[in-house]
């Protein structure tokens, strides 16, 4: 194997590795854009960007003072491109975005495959390690912190026996919940009325002790409780 082809190889491989281990982590927790993806995305951007590395090859005979390339441009197009890629992994579900952490997951991949791609292998080993870290260490960091757990809730009544606003506030509160908003619907030709509302607490603890609570008050003929995005 002569020197060009171990040195595309070597790009080429680096490329392959740095993607596959960012792929790795993404597969193990469930992501739809995991392992190929990740390592397809990274060899891509790693394969275009040798087009500019090699571009004496392509304008053989041509005099490189009348056509100027610039490589940065092939690096735009990639990032460019892989916009669309990550646009495709984020979904909304009620209140809850998901796939942002993927979408972002795949440019960095992108931008450590250009670096392999023009040989900047220091470079990519620590971008890989950094993004490993993010993707790992702070998913602990951020379980660690308290955050706000969304659910859509709903309580139906007989028209004759509906509980205040007051008294569904009260009771929420003693379960450590609070209402983001709130809305009513007349069901049944008028014989039943609905509440609907977003509610949040901080603790997922809560929703078992909310679920007793409302088993337990005869006024209340249905309910629903269900995670905003679950």
């Amino acid at each position: 194997m002569d020197r060009e082809w171990l040195t595309i190889f070597t790009h080429l491989i680096v490329a392959t590795i740095a993607g596959g281990l960012i792929g790795l982590e993404r597969s193990y927790h469930g992501r739809p854009a995991g392992f190929r993806t990740h390592t397809l995305v990274c060899l891509a951007s790693s394969l275009l960007m040798l087009v500019t590395m090699y571009q004496s090859k392509w304008f053989a005979g041509a005099s490189l003072e009348t056509v100027r390339i610039d490589p940065t441009r092939m690096a735009q197009g990639v990032m460019t491109g892989i916009g669309f890629l990550g646009a495709g992994v984020i979904m909304r579900e009620g209140l809850t975005v998901r796939g942002l952490t993927t979408a972002a997951s795949i440019w960095i991949t992108a931008a450590i495959g250009i670096l392999a791609g023009v040989g900047f292998y220091r470079a990519v080993v620590i971008a890989s390690l950094l993004t490993l870290g993010a993707l790992s260490l702070f998913r602990r960091i951020e379980n660690l912190m308290p955050s706000q757990i969304f659910a859509n809730h709903s309580l139906l009544f007989n028209r004759n026996n509906v509980m205040t606003e007051a008294q569904i506030n009260e009771l929420l509160a003693a379960n450590g919940f609070s209402v983001a908003n709130l809305s009513y619907s007349l069901l049944d030709k008028g014989e039943r009325l609905e509440c609907r509302m977003t509610v949040r607490t901080t603790d997922k603890k809560n929703f078992e002790k909310l679920k007793d609570s409302l088993l337990k008050s005869r006024d209340i003929i249905e309910f629903n409780i269900s995670l905003a995005g679950g």
